[in-house]
């Protein structure tokens, strides 16, 4: 979940208790370490190689015995760390030449609580941990912010303002009693320079890390752990690659800093600088600066997007009078001569325009680093390429340059990649030379990456100072939309011409191909560390699955599902406001949540992979945790309870008229049941109109009688074959099903519930799996157990599987049929780990995953679980695929058909 007190200039990765498991010190361990470091270091075995070393010079991030904090109910639960040292490593320090980047550590505390129902489903799933949420309990939190180095004494102030030098804010430390030995990890040139300002004013010696340690950690870590972390960029168009972790090593890592170093990566820890050149960023900038009189990289870079190398360099055109040399590759285009067309003309400097000097030093610059990358490449036949490094900062002209001449100079056999977060890889490789930091074996689907309020201002750029709490963000946002207020905002005023939509400021295009300074500035997200999650374990192979029917890198699909969002904004906020009371404090938080998210599509639509790869689920997804980050924790909170009361009072009466059929016609009249009650959903303009036209007990009426066969995608004679076993290989009935539900209300009750029911009855056991959080009017599993308790009150079966899955735990139910509920089979409810309408599978919680184990039968019900991201899945069991198609477009593309039409697609086992 988004941080909603958190900086707008952070990038955070949040901590969760139960994947840390793994990382835990025993007590005897933690014995021999301190031990250990009672010794001194000059006591320690040496580091071999080039492994990073690991300090020992303070206690390190303890998780043993953690534990849920405050109540269930709370809005954010937290976890305690009780065998956690107030003196635990806060912070890691890169210091450049330009720019300070620090990575710190946050934790919370509260009071415990107990979970019977929780308890119960741990001993029948076999978990760990039962007591808990696996998604989204944060234990604690790694904050990436950055800070110019010229303003170090505003870091200096930041650090000290949170105590981070002396455990951070939950210290008991004051600033009389903070630790005067402690010490602080830091890499980078300022590392060095910096070390008796650090003392004298914080109090704090810096531990140096070697830079390249670091930067090869970091590297690694972030090529391991993120999804679409590398990608190339040729021509303005920007690719991302998945990079198989089994085969990731070796290859080139190439930072471009002031000067570049070119290091081959063996492995982790693994690696040996073979290359470098002293034509780097700093000779960008140095020659740059003598030459154009410009005060600033930035402002350097930004010329060059107005230049025309032309008139500078001699191109073999000017030589071959305008004609190519294609007797050796060589097109009349390419350049000859850097800066040679000067040699010949009379002209003096004053005469050459600045944008022109720094288009032709840039490239210069780009083509000699990636030739000689390429070079190096070749000498130890290394394939990945990856370059990184203050000079390259998302800048689209500069990585266009150096992958072109990769692909020149290599004929296309080599490519050269990019990293999204490569501006942290060495605060956060000097994060992870702590002991026991827990990152190590992070695996790619442990972490979910989000963008809050402050992700669509571009380049990660700073802007205004450190914002402590949502008052702040609001009443800066407040004050950016007076007309002619001095402050730059991470949200955009109503876009006029000329301006980016990103904050109304003027942006120079270039000549030619218009590629903005900005046009492929990289947003770095808030990485949420969830160890909890887990690939689901019945994908047929979780390589091949895509978790998006819907390709949004076709340029008309993403404006069109844009627009959707951006249209259907207006009737979420007012559903937001009214769930808070309506208040003015509401009110003004809705107005924020609107501006910030639009910010987001506006981003969107300008630079489509300004957040790496997305699909329609990350666009849905992040407008759940832009609501919550205003803290709408539940917008449709209120409706949800009328929709749910309203189908709860008919239920009766629908199982005595299923109860009254024969099997088969019964079967039948459970899937037209959950067909027809899909039909409500608050995230379809077409089903929002049909709630002003009748009650919900009516349109579910007119919507089963209008659920006759054929539909248009039609398996239900192979799945009642299954079902009731009558063809030539007769199955007994299935163990354990897994229910995908979808909306609250009739959906639920009056479709899902019915159909669970029937499994239950044939003796299958059933699992309701539930967001974790809430989207739209989607039922949450926190939810689904009082709705289960409900129902269980007019059925025989429900009650008995209810308390076999130990969801009526604390239910006023006669208890005396317990021999009877011995022979059960349970009803479990778990949560998938998300908190969107749709669901990632390469993301599900570690209790779904338990769960799915022993399942042989999957049902995925609903528009976002079944058409927009699992569709097309292939799954090791049988799989049942419901839905009511509420979008016209998504009718045409998927089904060839029309909005209401309906699909049962049933795959057996592959």
């Amino acid at each position: 979940m988004a941080d909603l007190v958190e900086e707008e200039q952070q990038q955070v990765i949040g901590i969760n208790e139960e994947g840390q498991n793994k990382v835990v010190t025993e007590s005897e361990e933690n014995n021999k370490r301190l031990h250990l470091e009672g010794q001194g270091e000059k006591d320690m075995p040496p580091a071999s190689g080039n492994s990073i070393h690991r300090s020992s010079s303070r206690p390190q991030l303890d998780v043993s015995k953690a534990e849920i904090q405050s109540n269930v109910e709370d809005k954010y639960p937290t976890i305690l760390l009780p065998n956690q040292s107030d003196d635990l490593s806060h912070l890691a320090l890169d210091i450049g030449g330009s720019l300070i980047k620090l990575v710190y550590f946050s934790r919370h505390e509260g009071h415990s609580d107990d979970d019977k129902r929780k308890k119960s489903l741990k001993e029948r799933l076999g978990l760990s941990n039962g007591n808990r949420r696996s998604f989204p309990i944060l234990g604690g939190r790694l904050h990436f912010v950055k800070f110019e180095t010229g303003k170090i004494n505003e870091c200096l102030d930041f650090i000290h303002s949170k105590q981070l030098h002396c455990g951070g804010l939950e210290s008991r430390y004051s600033d009389a009693a903070a630790d005067q030995n402690a010490i602080i990890k830091a890499t980078g040139g300022g590392a060095y320079k910096y070390t008796d300002l650090f003392k004298e004013r914080l109090g704090v010696s810096l531990d140096k890390e070697d830079e390249m340690d670091c930067l090869v950690a970091g590297a690694n870590f972030l090529l391991k752990a993120i999804r679409h972390e590398a990608f190339t960029h040729m021509e303005g168009q920007k690719e991302f690659v998945q990079i198989d972790h089994n085969d990731m090593f070796p290859y080139l890592l190439v930072n471009v800093g002031s000067g570049v170093s070119m290091i081959k990566v063996d492995g982790d820890g693994k690696f040996e600088r073979v290359s470098g050149t002293n034509v780097g960023g700093g000779t960008y900038w140095g020659l740059g600066r003598l030459l154009t009189k410009c005060k600033s990289f930035d402002e350097l870079l930004e010329l060059s997007q107005k230049g025309d190398n032309r008139t500078i360099d001699m191109l073999v055109g000017d030589i071959y009078g305008g004609l190519d040399y294609s007797k050796i590759g060589l097109s009349a285009s390419t350049i000859a001569s850097s800066f040679g067309k000067t040699i010949s003309e009379t002209k003096e400097l004053e005469n050459y325009r600045p944008e022109d000097i720094s288009l032709s030093l840039l490239r210069m610059i780009s083509y000699n680093i990636g030739q000689i990358a390429y070079l190096n490449a070749l000498r130890f036949r290394l394939k990945r390429i990856f370059f990184g490094g203050f000079f390259i900062r998302g800048h689209a002209y500069t990585m266009d340059t150096i992958s072109f001449a990769v692909q020149f100079w290599s004929n296309g056999d080599a490519q050269a990649m990019f990293l999204r977060h490569e501006g942290f890889l060495g605060a956060l490789g000097a994060f992870m030379s702590y002991e026991k930091h827990g990152l190590d074996d992070l695996m790619v689907h442990q972490l979910v990456e989000r963008f809050p309020m402050g992700a669509p201002y571009t380049g990660g750029k700073i802007h205004g100072p450190p914002l402590g709490d949502l008052n702040e963000k609001i009443s800066w946002m407040e004050k950016f939309l007076q007309k002619g207020t001095e402050i730059t905002a991470p949200v955009p005023m109503t876009p006029v011409a000329g301006t980016t939509g990103l904050g109304g400021f003027e942006v120079p295009l270039s000549k030619g191909s218009a590629l903005r300074s900005d046009a492929s500035a990289l947003n770095v997200g808030v990485l949420h560390l969830v160890p909890t999650l887990e690939v689901f374990p019945l994908l047929a192979d979780p390589k091949l699955y895509e978790p998006n029917t819907i390709d949004l890198a076709d340029p008309s699909e993403l404006e069109y599902w844009l627009t959707i969002l951006s249209e259907h904004l207006p009737d979420l906020v007012d559903k937001a406001v009214a769930s808070e009371g309506g208040t003015d404090d509401a009110k003004r938080r809705g107005d924020a949540f609107a501006r910030a998210f639009s910010a987001h599509l506006s981003r969107l639509m300008e630079e489509p992979s300004a957040y790496g790869k997305l699909g329609l689920a990350n666009l849905l997804e992040m407008r759940e945790e832009c609501l919550r980050e205003f803290q709408f924790v539940d917008a449709y909170r209120s409706i949800k309870q009328r929709e749910n009361e309203a189908s709860l009072a008919v239920l009766p009466d629908l199982f005595v008229e299923l109860d009254s059929m024969d099997e088969e016609t019964r079967l039948l009249t459970l899937i037209e049941g959950v067909l027809a009650a899909n039909i409500f959903d608050w995230g379809s303009r077409a089903c929002v109109d049909l709630y002003h036209k009748g009650t919900i007990i009516e349109i579910y009426r007119m919507s089963r009688n209008k659920m006759r066969r054929p539909w248009r995608v039609d398996d239900f004679d192979v799945f009642k074959e299954r079902m009731l076993r009558t063809g030539d290989k007769k199955r007994p009935p299935h163990r354990r099903a897994l229910l995908f539900v979808d909306n609250s209300g009739a959906d639920i009750v009056l479709g899902m519930l019915p159909l669970a029911r029937e499994l239950l009855r044939r003796g299958t056991e059933v699992v309701l799996v539930a967001n974790s959080l809430p989207a739209l009017n989607d039922v949450t599993a926190m939810e689904l157990p009082d709705i289960v308790a409900e129902a269980a009150k007019h059925c025989d079966i429900l009650r008995r599987a209810a308390e076999a899955g130990g969801l009526l735990v604390d239910a006023m139910i006669n208890t005396d049929s317990s021999k009877e509920n011995s022979s059960s089979v349970p009803l479990m409810v778990v949560e998938n780990g998300c908190g969107s309408p749709c669901i990632d599978l390469r993301q599900v919680s570690s209790e779904l995953a338990a769960a799915a184990k022993d399942a042989d039968l999957i049902i995925l019900e609903g528009m976002g679980r079944a058409l927009h991201t699992n569709l097309y899945a292939q799954f090791k069991c049988d799989a049942l695929k419901l839905a009511m198609v509420k979008n016209q477009r998504l009718a045409e593309k998927l089904i060839k058909g029309n909005i209401y039409d309906c699909i049962c697609k049933y795959q057996p086992a592959s």
